[in-house]
């Protein structure tokens, strides 16, 4: 029997060890159990952010980490932008490995933001809807 679980690989591990030592219950728990403590050290990250958000300790330390924050999504927005233009080989200079496809959509989205300026999760949203639909197609 193979499965298939969306998600991060510990995750998927997770899930995957739960349903084999104890079926859907199992997997239930294991994959609470994974992710748990993450949302009670967030918890508490939040708690103590809104406790002590007046300190300028705090702000200083926040306005260091943007700039961070602002790169690591870009750096994930061009990771994805380059698997989409160009595929699992990563970034080429040969144009016959474009997809054009994309190029358009990305394009079109982009577009779309500058000139209307609607909600960004809509815009993706409705990308990923005519990519999907387009792929399928094809």
């Amino acid at each position: 029997m193979h499965l298939l679980t969306p998600g991060p690989i510990a995750i998927n591990s997770a899930t995957f060890v739960g349903i084999r030592i104890a079926g859907i219950p199992g997997a239930i728990v294991a994959t609470i159990g994974c992710i748990f403590p993450s949302c009670v050290i967030v918890s508490l990250l939040a708690w103590n952010y809104f406790k002590f958000k007046e300190l300028t300790v705090v702000q200083g330390v926040l306005s260091g980490l943007r700039p961070t924050i602002v790169a690591l999504i870009a750096s994930a927005g061009l990771s994805i932008f380059i698997l989409a233009v160009w595929g699992e080989d990563g970034f080429s200079t040969n144009p016959q490995t474009i997809n054009l496809f994309s190029v358009l959509l990305f394009t079109v989205a982009i577009f779309i933001l500058r000139k209307w300026k609607p909600n960004p999760i809509y815009v993706m949203l409705g990308s990923g809807i005519v990519g999907g639909t387009i792929y399928l197609m094809i």
